[in-house]
C-alpha cells in the first residue's frame, strides 16, 4: 500500500477579514503553521482534495451529491486566490472510471468552479495554488435531500483508498470543511423569491454583489462574537467527538456513522455536514485500524463562524 496522509482542516471565507482576539489569531497561525510543516515533510506526489461548495460553482438547478472535476478554476470569492487548480485531469478521468465500477455514479465537470472551501486550504499550505497534481472531489453540504450520508461518505473514500492502492503516488487526502458552524447559507425556503432563484440559477454576480455578500458575511461572524446573534452556535463538544472517532478504526467510525442528518444540524449546525468530507478523506486511509494522530488542533472561533478543527494522520508504512 501506497504511504498516505490525511488532512482534516477547516476553512473559513472570513479569515484575515473579522478581527479576532490576538492570541486566538496567535494560536490560529501556529496551528496552520505546524499543520503546513507535517504537509511538507510528507513531501506529497498527489492531492486528493474533497471539499464543499457554497453556491459559486454548483446550483441548484442541478447539484449532485459528489462530482470530480478534470479540470476547476478557483472563483477568488472573499481573500482567497483566483485560478486555475492544477487538476490531473487523466487521472481525474481514471478515478471517475474506476468509481463507477465501484457502484459509486458520481458527476464528473470538465470545467468545475470552486470557492474558498477548496482554494484556501491550498492556499495556507503552498501559498496558493501552484501545487502539487490534485484531484478535486466536490460534496453538496448545503442542499437537501441530496446531501451525502455519513455511510456513504465513509464507503465511498475506501473506494477511493482502493483506486489508490493501485497507483504509486505518495498521496496526501484533505477534507476540507466544518466543524460545527451555521454561516448565514440560504436555503431554498427562503422566503425571498430572489433569494431562491439566486442559489438555483448561476449567475456571474458584480463586484457590488459580492462586496455585499462578504459584508453581510462578516456582520454575521461579529454578531455571532457579540453573542447578538439569532445563528445556532458552535459546538465545541461536537466538534471534539468528530475528532475524537476519525483516527479510530472499525469501532469508532461506527459509531461516527450512527449520527443522523437531524442530529447534525440540531447539534453541530446547518453547514456542519462539510464535516463529511473529513470521513471521505480519512476513510481512503486504512479503516479497520486506528491511525496515529501526530497533530491536532481545535479553537472555536465566532467571529470566523468556525469550529476551526486541523488533524493530520499519517498511515504507518506497511
Amino acid at each position: 500500500m501506497t504511504r498516505r496522509a490525511f488532512l482534516g482542516m477547516s476553512h473559513s471565507p472570513l479569515m484575515g477579514l473579522n478581527p479576532v482576539p490576538p492570541a486566538v489569531e496567535s494560536d490560529l497561525k501556529a496551528a496552520i503553521a505546524t499543520a503546513r510543516e507535517h504537509v511538507l515533510r510528507f513531501d506529497p506526489e498527489l492531492i486528493v482534495l474533497v471539499a464543499p461548495d457554497h453556491y459559486n460553482g454548483f446550483f441548484n438547478q442541478l447539484m449532485p451529491p459528489f462530482c470530480l472535476g478534470t479540470q476547476a478554476r478557483a472563483v477568488g470569492d472573499y481573500l482567497s486566490p483566483a485560478g486555475d487548480l492544477n487538476v490531473e485531469g487523466v487521472m481525474a478521468e481514471a478515478l471517475a472510471a474506476h468509481l463507477m465500477e465501484e457502484d459509486f455514479d458520481v458527476a464528473v465537470s470538465r470545467r468545475m468552479e470552486v470557492d474558498h472551501g477548496f482554494s484556501q486550504a491550498l492556499q495556507l499550505l503552498w501559498g496558493g495554488l501552484a501545487t502539487p497534481p490534485v484531484l478535486p472531489l466536490f460534496m453538496n453540504a448545503v442542499a437537501q435531500p441530496g446531501i451525502p450520508r455519513l455511510r456513504r461518505c465513509r464507503a465511498l473514500g475506501q473506494a477511493i483508498g482502493r483506486y489508490l492502492d493501485g497507483r504509486r503516488e505518495r498521496t496526501l487526502l484533505i477534507g476540507s470543511g466544518g466543524l460545527s458552524h451555521e454561516p448565514p447559507v440560504p436555503t431554498l425556503s427562503h422566503p425571498d423569491p430572489a433569494v431562491r432563484e439566486r442559489i438555483t440559477v448561476k449567475s456571474e454576480p458584480t463586484p457590488a454583489d459580492r462586496e455585499a455578500k462578504t459584508q453581510r458575511v462578516m456582520a454575521a461572524g461579529r454578531a455571532l462574537a457579540e453573542g447578538s446573534s439569532a445563528m445556532k452556535p458552535i459546538n465545541p463538544a461536537w466538534d471534539r467527538r468528530w475528532m475524537d472517532l476519525l483516527p479510530q478504526g472499525t469501532a469508532g467510525l461506527d459509531e461516527l456513522c450512527t449520527s443522523t442528518e437531524q442530529s447534525i444540524e440540531q447539534e453541530g449546525g446547518l453547514s456542519a455536514h462539510e464535516s463529511k468530507t473529513w470521513l471521505v478523506a480519512r476513510s481512503a486511509l486504512r479503516t479497520d485500524q486506528d491511525i496515529p494522530c501526530t497533530f491536532r488542533h481545535y479553537q472555536a472561533i465566532p467571529e470566523y463562524i468556525a469550529g476551526f478543527g486541523l488533524m493530520f494522520l499519517e498511515q504507518p508504512s506497511p
